[in-house]
């Protein structure tokens, strides 16, 4: 049984009090007295959050998801020590032969717990069904989507989540079968329309994947991509880094999207020195706090979510509650996972224990304190 005393961010806001976990990993009593935000960020006491929740890891501490073997491993213990407690490992566009190695290697971690790392709750398949126009840092392994290779893929480790381009031949009309399978389905890398935007929502899309990032931007006369997440979403990522969004640009996008949530993108690089590492099968060159291909364009990001956290308070402007929600509940709820992405009686223990300086001074993973 793990034991924390301190301030404590609950669904109904900050108490001062005692979390305990049980046996199971779950939380078990609760209790404490109401505090308010403003005597939390002024205590010395440290702060239990809800353990980050990350839907689009593409590695971290030199490995790369595409690698196989146990990269996701160390791609897992990377984001834990960063207050990471639960994440998708992200795929890139490949062809099929790389796609079934990652697959094979990640089936082991997403169905057993105790790695003292983060949970990996299932893959993020971003490409190959995008639009060869919007590659970003994709590589050209495009394709139109495929059931039956969605399926045997699904098969081997569960993906919970799946980008695609609606624009492209018969990705729209598969977006409901997609949802029958389980899979949540977002747009991106992607040239479509806002009215395409708009019905692949109506066909039972539920988000948008880096929204501004490799989409069709707003127009007042052409709203594209973006213009259809702006109206319409309930849901959608968006990366914190202040690199690949403008500040400015984060604040309309939570002002539109209710459960905008923020993921990393991070890649091989995170927490690495600056140089060359891999991105799927392409080179990628950290430096001056960022990822790039030889041609400049942004490839993924060095983000951790701790950062990520610093960055919505410290230059967003967000109260430290509503910043928890974004890099943690919404991410949970986009999954339909009620479970997680919260501290409250039966959920996980999934916490980072944080300082008034939001640094990480502690995790725990499913009740287990992660080593950092």
């Amino acid at each position: 049984m793990s034991v924390f005393e301190g301030f404590i961010l609950t669904p109904k806001g900050f108490m001062e009090g005692r979390l305990e976990s049980d046996a199971s990993g779950r939380i078990g009593a609760l209790v404490g007295h109401a505090v308010d935000e403003s005597t939390v960020r002024a205590g010395g006491a440290g702060i239990a959050m809800p353990g980050f929740i990350d839907l689009h890891v593409h590695g971290g501490a030199g490995h790369d998801i595409m690698e196989g073997g146990d990269a996701a491993l160390q791609v897992s213990r990377l984001h834990a020590s960063h207050g990471t407690t639960s994440l998708l490992a992200t795929t890139m566009t490949a062809p099929q032969e790389d796609l079934d190695l990652a697959f094979a290697a990640l089936a082991p971690l997403c169905f057993q717990r105790g790695h003292y790392a983060a949970r990996v709750l299932g893959v993020h398949l971003e490409g190959p069904y995008i639009s060869e126009a919007r590659l970003g840092a994709q590589p050209a392994f495009v394709r139109p989507a495929n059931l039956a290779e969605i399926a045997r893929l699904h098969a081997v480790a569960p993906i919970r989540l799946l980008t695609l381009a609606p624009e492209v031949s018969n990705n729209q009309a598969l977006i409901a079968d997609l949802v029958a399978m389980e899979i949540r389905v977002q747009l991106g890398h992607t040239t479509g329309t806002y009215e395409q935007g708009v019905q692949a929502l109506r066909c039972g899309a539920t988000g948008f994947t880096h929204l501004f990032n490799a989409m069709s931007a707003l127009h007042h006369r052409d709203p594209g991509m973006v213009g259809a997440a702006l109206a319409h979403a309930e849901y959608a990522e968006i990366i914190p880094d202040l690199l690949h969004v403008h500040p400015g640009a984060m604040r309309a996008a939570l002002r539109a999207i209710p459960r905008l949530y923020c993921v990393t993108d991070s890649t091989a690089a995170a927490g690495m020195p600056d140089g060359d590492y891999q991105l799927g099968r392409h080179t990628v060159t950290k430096c001056l706090g960022g990822v790039r291909l030889p041609d400049g364009t942004l490839a993924g990001s060095v983000l951790t979510m701790d950062a990520a956290l610093r960055n919505l308070v410290d230059t967003v402007g967000l109260t430290l509650q509503d910043a928890s929600r974004r890099v943690s509940t919404f991410a949970a709820d986009h999954l339909g996972l009620q479970d997680r992405g919260r501290l409250a009686p039966g959920a996980w223990a999934d916490l980072a224990i944080v300082d008034r300086d939001l640094q990480v001074q502690q995790v725990w993973v499913e009740g287990a304190l992660v080593k950092r």
